[in-house]
């Protein structure tokens, strides 16, 4: 045989449909199908292909935990080696999910969307649906990754600063509003699961916002755990409150045009970012002329211990802030305080017990309890556009 017919040969038997079909089988080409399927009716189909595993369970911490695909749902395999489940109806927004296969968390490999976390990758899936979470049809901002060195902590970091639209060819300064992730997110959190551009574009373009820069700094400083005693907490709770005061902040003062006056300059955080929030705006409560808290508090106030009840190792955080909190003129010039929470929240404790420390204090709180948990959808579709509509106005 020739050379040249070595070649036909080859490429018709590549051509050929029958010749050339994998069999099913470990390492077999996988059937066609599509994961995640979103129907009209807001059930969503997730799809992996796993011939070889005994079991495949659904998972995500995102999903209302009252609802039966909550906590997770086993899947079925069909005769393809292709294991489903349907959840819903599935609430408008975004949700972070995983595979369990056999144990093991995986990606969905059909899925290209996904949110990056501190130490993991989830496969991100979006209903449709949300009055302020959807992609429109308005002008839109853009988020950008930005990359600096910390000289404060000797290494290089990222955050995800959001400008909104017409900043690249307008002129003219921004109100600035620093937004700070929950423990085990990233600096991408806020700008994939909680779709926080998208957000700012709907408001600013239905008039209920003003248009500002969203700073979105990564809050951890390494590998995070709780740890002995909270140790690896408290201690990047430090390093992550210096690296905002000394890099940070003047970075965006020197790069973005943002305002220089505390009545345009706004923080915020969820869970941990919510605590660090606290500790950055009372450290330098002049500079700021709203604080936003959610799902959040000072840390250990409501019991005694580690954190903010203080024990053997230190002042609670009380004493360390006690010239902030008892200063009128810091507490007058502070234009919004603001706290919600849900009521099946596990930091609802916390919450309560930081108000009541403000209240006693003097400081005008306001407080929203509402319904829900510890999740993305309270953070996404309520208090983040609840908060943003407040500022700067």
């Amino acid at each position: 045989m020739t050379a040249s017919s070595r070649w036909i040969l080859a490429l018709s038997l590549f051509a050929s449909p029958a010749l050339a079909a994998p069999q099913q089988g470990p390492g077999a080409r996988p059937p066609e199908f599509s994961s995640p399927e979103v129907k009209e009716d807001r059930t969503v189909v997730v799809r992996l292909f796993a011939p070889e595993a005994d079991e495949v369970r659904f998972s995500s911490s995102d999903l209302p935990s009252d609802t039966p695909f909550g906590r997770g749902v086993a899947m079925t395999k069909d005769d393809r080696g292709v294991w489903e489940a349907t959840l819903g109806p599935v609430p408008p927004g975004s949700y972070r999910y995983t595979f369990q296969v056999d144990g093991i968390p995986v990606v969905d490999p059909r899925n290209p969307t996904t949110s990056e976390s501190n130490m993991n990758t989830w496969s991100l899936v979006t209903v449709p649906g949300s009055p302020v979470s959807d992609l429109k049809d308005v002008p839109h901002g853009a988020v950008a990754e930005v990359h600096y060195r910390s000289e404060s902590l000797d290494r290089f970091r990222r955050m995800h600063v959001y400008t909104p639209p017409g900043y690249e060819s307008g002129e003219g300064e921004y109100p600035v509003l620093y937004l700070l992730h929950g423990a085990t997110d990233s600096d991408a959190s806020w700008s994939s699961v909680g779709r926080a551009g998208l957000v700012l574009d709907n408001l600013i373009a239905a008039g209920e916002a003003e248009p500002m820069i969203v700073v979105m700094p990564m809050g951890h400083t390494g590998p995070f755990s709780f740890g002995p005693g909270g140790s690896s907490f408290e201690r990047q709770m430090e390093e992550f409150v210096t690296d905002f005061i000394a890099d940070v902040r003047p970075l965006v003062e020197r790069t973005y045009r943002v305002s220089d006056d505390r009545r345009h300059r706004a923080i915020a955080g969820l869970s941990m970012g919510g605590a660090q929030t606290l500790e950055i705006a009372m450290r330098q409560l002049a500079d700021y002329g709203y604080v936003g808290v959610f799902s959040s508090g000072v840390f250990g106030l409501d019991r005694q211990g580690p954190g903010g009840g203080g024990d053997a190792r230190g002042p609670s955080w009380q004493q360390r802030h006690q010239a902030a909190l008892d200063d009128p003129d810091l507490r007058d010039g502070l234009h919004l305080l603001w706290f919600a929470t849900g009521r099946e929240d596990f930091l609802l404790n916390t919450t309560r017990a930081t108000v009541d420390l403000f209240k006693e204090k003097g400081f005008d709180v306001t407080f929203e309890e509402t319904d829900g948990g510890h999740t993305w959808i309270n953070w996404r579709e309520h208090y983040l556009p609840d908060f943003a509509r407040q500022l700067f106005r």
